[in-house]
C-alpha cells in the first residue's frame, strides 16, 4: 500500500511539472506570434543643404524592432503641410518608415495658387539645388535607426510626383517611385539612369495632364524597357487624393476634386508596388 501511494505521488508530481512546462511553452509561443501593436511615432526634423534650411517629418512604428524599408514623400505645390504628414503616418501604419520632405525650405507654405506656382517653378528652375534638397532628405532618412538603408522608395503628389519622377530619372538610387495626379512633362525625362519601378496614377479628366504629354512620357519609358504602370481613372480630376481638393477648387475656381474611389484604388496600387519592389 505504501509503495502504491508513493507511485501515485510520483505520477502526480510528474504530471504537475509537465503541465507547468507545457503552459510555459504555450506562453512563450504566444509571445513570439503576437507582436506588439503598431505605435506610430511622428517626429519633426530639421536638415539642410549648403544654402537652405529644411523642415521635415519622420513617422515610424516605434514598437517594431526590425530594420524596415523607407519611403520619402514629396508634397503638393502648396508645400509641406498636414496632408503630406498624414500620408507619412499612413505608411508608418503599413510598416514602413516614412519621411515627408521639404522642397521649398523652412517649411514654407503657399496659400494661393500664384504663390504655389512660383515656389514649384523655382525648384525646377534651379534643379541642382532641388536635387540637393531631395538628397539631403534621403541621407537623413537612410541614417534613421529604424531604416534598412538598402530599401528606399519615393512618392509624391502633384508637384511632388514630378519631383519624385525627376529624381528617379536623374539616377537616384530608388527601388520604387509613385506619382499621384502628377504632370509627366519633366525637367529630366526617362532615360537609362532610371533604376526604379514606377507607378503613376492620374485622373483621365485632369486638364493639367494632357494626353499628348502622357504619350510622350510612356513612349520614353517603353524605349528604355522601364518597369512601370500608368493608371488613368475615368472621370477623375486633378488632386483626387486630397480631401481639401473640393474646397480649394471652389475657392480658386480650379478643376480640382477629391475622388474617394480613385484615392483608395491608387493607395492599394502603391502598396502593391512597394511590396513588389522591396521583395526583389
Amino acid at each position: 500500500m505504501q509503495r502504491f501511494t508513493m507511485i501515485i505521488a510520483t505520477l502526480t508530481l510528474i504530471f504537475s511539472v509537465s503541465c507547468k512546462e507545457h503552459n510555459k511553452q504555450n506562453s512563450e509561443a504566444e509571445s513570439e506570434v503576437a507582436p506588439l501593436a503598431i505605435k506610430v511615432k511622428g517626429t519633426e526634423v530639421t536638415y539642410a543643404t549648403d544654402s537652405t534650411q529644411l523642415k521635415g517629418y519622420i513617422a515610424y512604428d516605434e514598437n517594431a524592432k526590425v530594420k524596415r524599408p523607407a519611403v520619402l514623400i514629396v508634397h503638393e505645390w502648396w508645400g509641406h503641410n498636414d496632408y503630406v504628414r498624414e500620408r507619412a503616418d499612413m505608411l508608418a501604419n503599413l510598416g514602413y518608415t516614412a519621411m515627408a520632405v521639404d522642397m521649398y525650405g523652412d517649411g514654407k507654405l503657399a496659400d494661393h495658387p500664384d504663390d504655389a506656382g512660383k515656389f514649384a517653378s523655382s525648384v525646377f528652375r534651379n534643379l541642382p539645388e532641388g536635387k540637393a534638397r531631395f538628397n539631403a532628405a534621403v541621407e537623413l532618412l537612410k541614417a534613421h535607426e529604424s531604416v534598412d538603408a538598402d530599401r528606399l522608395a519615393a512618392i509624391g503628389y502633384c508637384f511632388g510626383g514630378s519631383v519624385a519622377l525627376t529624381m528617379a530619372n536623374s539616377g537616384a538610387d530608388l527601388d520604387a517611385v509613385a506619382a499621384f495626379h502628377s504632370g509627366v512633362t519633366l525637367p529630366v525625362m526617362p532615360n537609362d539612369k532610371l533604376k526604379a519601378r514606377v507607378l503613376i496614377c492620374n485622373g483621365a479628366d485632369d486638364p493639367f495632364v494632357s494626353p499628348e504629354s502622357v504619350a510622350v512620357f510612356t513612349k520614353a519609358m517603353d524605349s528604355i524597357g522601364a518597369k512601370y504602370e500608368y493608371i488613368s481613372y475615368p472621370g477623375v480630376k486633378h488632386s483626387f487624393t486630397s480631401k481639401a481638393a473640393d474646397a480649394n477648387g471652389e475657392k480658386f475656381k480650379m478643376p480640382l476634386a477629391y475622388d474617394a474611389e480613385a484615392d483608395e484604388k491608387s493607395w492599394n496600387s502603391l502598396q502593391q508596388l512597394l511590396k513588389t519592389a522591396f521583395s526583389e
